[in-house]
């Protein structure tokens, strides 16, 4: 059916609004106000672990959430009151759920549910109700959500991953505004700083929100067939992943093309063109949360043309100015870097245009060239449990996390049992969803529990005074309820806030003395998130400046292994499979997780020298120039086999027809490695390719090279690279060929440099072999 355009968020919460509101109802039917708390804790609990799949997966997450929540539940309903057998119980029952997540994102999920669910269940307890009937709500209220999902899924199968790929052409909407600073004649000089970081933190945005689409493809993918809705959000998919590859492309030396075009109308044009597209990318996110065709502007297709006319008229003037040969050879370097650049706008252009145009059919299939790969593979459970051996030790971020966790939930449930504290396993609940795996997000969420911890209990505290029936109140807890589900993906401290006004509602209807509350809820709560804070601060801490040198190795050798499938698909023929894609994310999340991590460090002063975070923003700027360069070789695979055909029909040649054994069967895709084996070609192509597949290696194994394998490696590479500019020879594809990998190359040594930089003597690597030619 066609989905209704209504709010992304607002369809999100439908679920959780219409669950609470039949807890709610229920209660008041049978008149059980004491119900409230653990049968809305139940339905919490289950939005918590709610996992977009498809109709099967959903089922199989339903039955195993229902298993976990009843033995979790049960098994702390029981310790209950114990002492001592409840605080193994409880740490024993934490190590476990967190060692589960090791498994995969189902598993994880669903394990920190059951950890939930155990806590919540010592919120609700109350001695004088039957030791079954906790439990029994507790679950209830999260069958009642699954039911309730599940049913929303057959109305509306497709809607999470149209709001997935809405959400991702938005971020790249901001990816092309960060993009257009490069293109300010007037900011030239600060274009290493502000712009690129900027950059950098809009690319791990859209590589977030990628992942995210992937997601939820990869769970309705599953079939031979796929529904057509399916079939065109996959091709969309695929759009915005050839429109980012293209617009992350780097073709110049920024600073240097701003200079030299400053007091020309080429550049602002330019910089008009990508915020129309960056615009255009808006629009059809816009058009996909309003289920409506995309309607491409005819704005944006004049200023596509006023450009490609600029560009014209720029060369021409050019070429009249310049009489020195020298001096003429390289402008037309330049000249052949913005024309690439005009060819990645116009192909650009043509994808925009083509949105609504395109066929879907081909995508309705599984094949290589259509399939995406997960984001985590969850198989069978025995399979999950013998890979999960591999974890179980402190080398493992996971297990640290676990003993961490385990020892924070061992204190908190002590402390509550030493001291007789009455409501006291707030303590448990906060240190448990306050402590996470890093300082950083730690941190953060200490001082937004916190502080909508105070203003939950300020603005509760005159609640009753507005809400002195049962009816009002059970209102209170539907909205707040419904608000802090709303929030808690975007603002933890007003889901937080929100959360507490509910937690003092359902206290009141238990017959709890909320004013004798409000202090205990804070007192719990500071002393709850000073646990987590102490633990991740003195038990493994997970300072990002000891990951730095890790980070940054990662990057750069993908960035290699990138260049390397690159240089593969032009020696034999371009192919758009998934083999290509996973590379290609991967140096672009792996550049993400480095933008992370250094940004992670603006949070842990006193913990590094300023040196090494200047170093480490320095490897940033030159990891996404390094990509940039990269990602325009990338773009232009398909570019070769056009100038190919142009080439051989100007000689009165038709092109080679023998297809290469490993090219795919399309004639464009064939004709690209064919372009470099054109006769006046033959002089540059072995050597393009031989120094290529050196840079692709040198920077795979950079992290582990010491200087003098690292000298030997770039001089043979500088020394290629100079050989290649003799052997351009005035063509076209030579000349982009040559240059990119010039870019490529002179990233080497800063990259070498700046490792260095972060790695102390002691930590380096053995030396790593390299082939030679």
């Amino acid at each position: 059916m066609r989905t209704p355009a209504i709010n992304s968020k607002v369809i999100a919460t439908l679920p959780i609004f219409c669950c609470v509101m039949l807890a709610c109802g229920f209660v008041w039917a049978v008149r059980q106000p004491a119900w409230t708390m653990p049968l809305v804790l139940g339905v919490i609990a289950g939005g918590l672990v709610d996992l977009d799949n498809g109709l099967t997966g959903r089922v199989q997450n339903i039955v195993l959430t229902a298993l976990a929540f009843s033995f979790s539940s049960l098994l702390v309903q029981t310790m209950l009151g114990t002492g001592l057998p409840f605080i193994v119980t409880m740490t024993a029952l934490t190590f476990l759920f967190t060692v589960l997540g090791a498994l995969g994102l189902r598993y994880r999920t669903i394990a920190f549910g059951a950890l939930a669910v155990a806590t919540y269940t010592t919120l609700a307890y109350a001695p004088q109700t039957p030791w079954f009937l906790n439990p029994l709500l507790i679950l209830c209220g999260t069958l009642l959500y699954s039911s309730v999902t599940l049913c929303l899924h057959v109305v509306f199968p497709h809607r999470p991953v149209q709001d997935s790929m809405a959400a991702a052409f938005a971020e790249l909407g901001g990816y092309f505004d960060a993009k257009a600073a490069f293109f300010d004649p007037d900011e030239a000089e600060w274009l290493e700083d502000g712009p690129r970081l900027a950059l950098a933190r809009q690319n791990t945005a859209v590589i977030n929100a990628f992942n995210q689409c992937r997601s939820a493809l990869f769970y309705r993918m599953r079939g031979q067939h796929r529904h057509p809705r399916t079939a065109r959000m996959l091709r969309l998919y695929f759009i915005a992943q050839d429109v980012h590859e293209r617009i992350s492309s780097t073709h110049a030396d920024y600073r240097e093309l701003a200079e030299s075009l400053k007091n020309t109308d080429l550049i602002f044009r330019i910089h008009r063109l990508l915020e129309l597209q960056g615009q255009a990318c808006r629009d059809v996110a816009s058009s996909l949360r309003a289920d409506m065709p995309y309607a491409y502007s005819a704005r944006l297709q004049r200023a596509m043309m006023g450009c490609q006319q600029s560009l014209r008229v720029h060369a021409q003037s050019r070429q009249a100015e310049q009489a020195d040969q020298a001096e003429q050879g390289g402008r037309a370097d330049q000249l052949h870097a913005l024309q690439r650049l005009m060819d990645n706008l116009a192909g650009i252009d043509y994808q925009l245009s083509h949105i609504e145009s395109a066929a879907d059919a081909a995508f309705g299939e599984n094949s290589d060239k259509t399939r995406i790969a997960a984001q985590e593979q969850d198989g069978p459970l025995l399979h999950a449990l013998r890979a999960m051996r591999g974890q179980l030790n402190m080398r493992s971020p996971v297990f640290r996390h676990a003993v961490r966790l385990s020892l924070v939930v061992a204190l908190s449930c002590t402390v509550v049992e030493l001291l007789h504290l009455n409501l006291g396993y707030w303590i448990l609940l906060t240190a448990l969803f306050v402590c996470q795996p890093n300082y950083s997000a730690t941190r953060s969420r200490v001082n937004q529990r916190i502080g909508g911890t105070i203003a939950g209990v300020l603005v509760g505290s005159v609640v009753p005074w507005f809400t002195p029936t049962v009816e009002t109140k059970l209102g209170i807890i539907v909205l707040t309820t419904t608000l802090f589900f709303l929030m808690r993906n975007y603002k933890y401290s007003w889901s937080t806030f929100f959360i507490t006004i509910q937690a003092l509602t359902s206290l009141s209807l238990m017959g709890v003395d909320i004013y004798a509350a409000m202090p205990v809820r804070i007192i719990d709560t500071i002393t709850g998130a000073a646990i987590a804070w102490a633990a991740v601060h003195f038990l493994w801490p997970d300072w990002r400046y000891l990951s730095l040198p890790a980070s940054a190795s990662a990057s750069i050798a993908s960035n290699g292994a990138y260049l390397e499938r690159i240089i593969s698909q032009l020696e034999n023929g371009v192919d758009d499979d998934v083999a290509y894609r996973s590379v290609r994310r991967l140096a672009h999340e792996k550049a993400a997780a480095l933008s992370s991590a250094i940004s992670d460090m603006s949070s842990q002063p006193g913990r590094h020298s300023p040196q090494m975070q200047g170093a480490g923003l320095n490897l940033l700027k030159t990891s996404y120039a390094l990509i940039g360069y990269i990602s325009a070789l990338g773009a232009y695979r398909s570019q070769i086999a056009q100038e190919a055909r142009q080439e051989a029909s100007a000689a009165g040649q038709p092109p080679q027809t023998q297809p290469s054994p490993a090219a795919p069967e399309t004639p464009e895709a064939a004709a690209a490695p064919q372009a470099l084996q054109a006769p006046e070609a033959q002089a540059f192509t072995p050597l393009f390719f031989d120094t290529a597949r050196q840079t692709a290696q040198l920077l795979q194994a950079l992290p582990g090279l010491d200087d003098s394998a690292f000298a030997a490696a770039s001089e043979r590479i500088q020394s290629g690279v100079r050989a290649l500019r003799a052997r351009v020879q005035g063509r076209r594809p030579n000349s982009v060929l040559w240059q990119q990998l010039s870019l490529i190359t002179r990233q080497l040594a800063p990259c070498r440099q700046m490792l260095k930089s972060m790695t102390p003597p002691s930590e380096a690597g053995p030396t790593a072999p390299l082939q030679k030619p």
